[in-house]
């Protein structure tokens, strides 16, 4: 067949470039959004409808009704000299019926490229009464040109019923997105349904097929609230069929880890004694209850697969630190990941300062070490010479060889893919898996991304913290923030000020940086000791130079974010961060989380410049709140799920229909059933069908789930 060429029968698997109606051109546009087959066009469904039955000629519409009408386009301009400025422009409109109906669009000019006169269009919207023309109006209609052959079937499609309204992919708008999906429902032939029958009649949910064409195109009787909502008996299928599918993926991911043979490492009065003499300070009930959760799965004769979750400065770390002497007391290397440098340093001086007195040697790999340098820590590491081994995506590379790897600690996972999790793991034997977040992550989240662990949440800080007091200050009232962190250092505290760096400037906020470390030290400071740190340092100025800021030489740290996590300076009782708009809120909690980790009360000043609604809220939540599971969420509200973690986030599963903002309630159905359903299927025959099904049909959409 030549490449492109339509074909007149279609199936789930039939590439997008041979569907009629799309062609190499547009299936590439859709490619880039993901959709590649026709079962990925069948799950990129509408996100609103609009009841476009209430169909009229021109005459018949009554002001303050919704309706439709199909017409023609005798005029279109940006209107009058005087009101360009607002660039209001207006189109008339008539039908058979001869009446007039004007449509007027405010900041419309871009419209004069789009409306010709002479063009037949579909148009949607609240009819309104203009008494200073004594015309039949629309503001703001929503409209599609509708092509001059277009038949009488298709031309119904889009008016006159409830209408299906998608988001455009690049140049394929709504209505040919319409046009395509329904001639795809046509030649297709009834979907086989794969979800168990006894599930499907006990939430007595529609069959799959049902579901799919009153998604797209809903029946007359269709309630629109419910549609709009996400919530008519069909989209709840579909939802519903996402979230099973993934939770059944998880659920026998779990169950195939805990049939792994893993290390049953031994936990002895001489292991319980090490563990002591390592410890800086007395852990809380909480950090002795999840380092006993972490010590029962150690022991256990099948890898950990752990989550280890904690707001910030809930001594997440120290917590690693134990588990680490568990498994080299136990004869067994452990490797620490991180996903940035300074993230690796922080952890190479945390783990040197407490494991160093217990003599083990530690190591820390990270991507600009010299060529010769990385071949002398990889030999150490080869040979077991290096029982605790930190670093960033360095040590994942294929050369880097463990003599006996038993544990692996991954620092703030959702930075990585899940692929570079398995690529650290499979440096070993079936290691234990240790995974720390410091972002605190909602349920309804965690549930998703990291369904195939067991979670340990530290929710307790250590004893006599006191909450952080965060305030909002425009960028003009600066030197009032001096004066308070003036009289925070004459009382012998200390304090950070902070600048943002944005990816793409980083040379920018170190220049930044540098202004104000010159500022402060030559003008406003000059009797006091400034420091400087930016991520262009090398990795022992910046150790050098956090030594001295903790031995108190240094009194006020200028910095980059290079300081966002793992610094522990109790005696650190301010945080100025500087354009605080720039930052997203998981970003400004880690950041104040470096401050109050002392008995002093601490302060987190927010110093901004230009602010828009969103960096408002931002701040505001802040401001009223310390709970980093509080913070969590309202993130995800303001970033949605996509956004949460970065565009960089490789783990989280790719949901088109479902949405675990607006979905919670369904995903705990679907988990609940996913759950049992493995556990206990009717017969072993289903169980066989369900696996064949995830790897056929969603292994590619679920990078967190891998089966059989």
């Amino acid at each position: 067949m030549p490449a492109g060429q339509p074909i007149n029968t279609v199936d789930l698997t039939t590439p997008l470039t041979y569907v009629k109606g799309i062609g190499p051109a547009r299936a590439a546009m859709l490619e880039a959004k993901g959709l590649t087959v026709v079962e990925d066009l069948l799950a990129y469904v509408p996100f609103r409808y609009e009841d476009r039955s209430n169909l009229k000629t021109v005459a018949q519409l009554a002001p303050g009704e919704m309706a439709t009408v199909i017409a023609e386009v005798r005029s279109a301009k940006v209107a009058g000299f005087k009101r360009r400025a607002l660039g209001l422009f207006e189109a008339r409109f008539t039908d058979s019926s001869r009446a007039i109906l004007t449509g007027k669009w405010f900041h419309g000019g871009y419209l004069a490229n789009v409306l010709a006169e002479g063009m037949k269009v579909s148009l949607f919207g609240k009819v309104e009464f203009d008494s200073y023309t004594g015309e039949i109006t629309m503001l703001h209609p929503e409209f599609e040109i509708l092509s001059g052959d277009d038949d009488d079937g298709e031309a119904a499609l889009h008016t006159g019923r409830v209408v299906p309204i998608y988001e455009a992919v690049s140049k394929i708008t709504t209505r040919v997105l319409r046009s395509i999906l329904h001639r795809i429902l046509q030649s297709l032939d009834r979907l086989d349904d794969p979800l168990p029958p006894p599930i499907r009649q006990r939430l007595k949910m529609p069959d799959r097929w049902t579901a799919m064409r009153h998604t797209h195109f809903p029946p007359p009787e269709a309630d629109l609230r419910l549609l709009n909502q996400f919530r008519s008996p069909d989209q709840f299928r579909l939802i519903f069929d996402e979230f099973f599918w993934l939770e059944c993926g998880i659920a026998l991911k779990r169950a195939d880890a805990k049939t792994l043979p893993g290390i049953a490492f031994e936990i002895n009065d001489r292991v319980r004694e090490k563990v002591k003499a390592m410890l800086p300070f007395k852990p809380t009930e909480a950090q002795k209850r999840v380092i006993k959760e972490i010590a029962g799965d150690m022991q256990a004769p099948r890898p950990m697969n752990r989550l280890l979750q904690g707001d910030v400065g809930s001594g997440k770390t120290i917590v690693a630190a134990e588990a680490a002497v568990i498994a080299v007391e136990n004869g067994f290397q452990v490797a620490v990941l991180a996903p940035t440098e300074i993230l690796a340093a922080q952890h190479g001086f945390y783990f040197r300062q407490i494991l160093g007195k217990l003599g083990y040697v530690v190591v820390l790999l990270t991507g600009s070490f010299t060529g010769r340098e990385k071949g002398q820590l990889k030999k150490l590491v080869a040979e077991g010479l290096a029982p605790v081994v930190i670093g960033t995506h360095a040590l994942l590379e294929k050369d880097v060889e463990f003599k006996k790897l038993g544990l692996a600690i991954i620092d703030e996972q959702h930075r990585f893919g899940v692929m570079q999790r398995l690529g650290l793991v499979q440096k070993g034997i079936t290691p234990d898996v240790l995974v720390m977040t410091a972002t605190p992550i909602p349920r309804t989240l965690a549930m998703t991304l990291f369904g195939d662990l067991d979670v340990s949440v530290i929710d307790e800080l250590p004893p006599g913290r006191k909450p952080i007091i965060t305030k909002h200050v425009p960028s003009e009232r600066i030197e009032q923030v001096f004066s308070f962190v003036k009289k925070q250092i004459d009382e012998g505290r200390q304090a950070y000020v902070v600048y943002p760096v944005i990816e793409e400037s980083e040379t920018q906020a170190m220049k930044a940086a540098q202004q104000m470390f010159e500022h402060l030290s030559r003008e406003v400071f000059p009797q006091i000791a400034v420091g400087l740190m930016h991520g262009r340092l090398g990795a022992n100025e910046k150790e050098a130079t956090m030594q001295r800021f903790k031995d108190g030489e240094i009194k006020i740290l200028v910095s980059t974010t290079v300081i966002e996590v793992g610094v522990d300076v109790p005696n650190a009782t301010v945080m100025v961060i500087e354009q605080a708009e720039r930052f997203g809120l998981a970003q400004l909690h880690q950041l104040r989380g470096r401050v109050g980790r002392g008995a002093a009360q601490s302060y987190c000043v927010l110093v901004t410049e230009k602010m828009n609604d969103a960096a408002r809220e931002r701040l505001r939540t802040l401001v009223e709140s310390n709970d980093g599971f509080h913070i969590a969420e309202m993130d995800l509200k303001l970033r949605g799920p996509g956004e949460f973690f970065g565009t960089k986030q490789a783990g989280l599963p790719s949901l088109r229909v479902a949405n675990i903002l607006r979905d919670p309630e369904i995903l705990e159905i679907a988990r609940r059933e996913a759950v049992d359903f493995v556990a206990r299927p009717l017969v072993p025959e289903d169980l066989e069908r369900a696996v064949a099904y995830i790897r056929d049909h969603w292994q590619r959409r679920y990078g967190l789930v891998t089966v059989g």
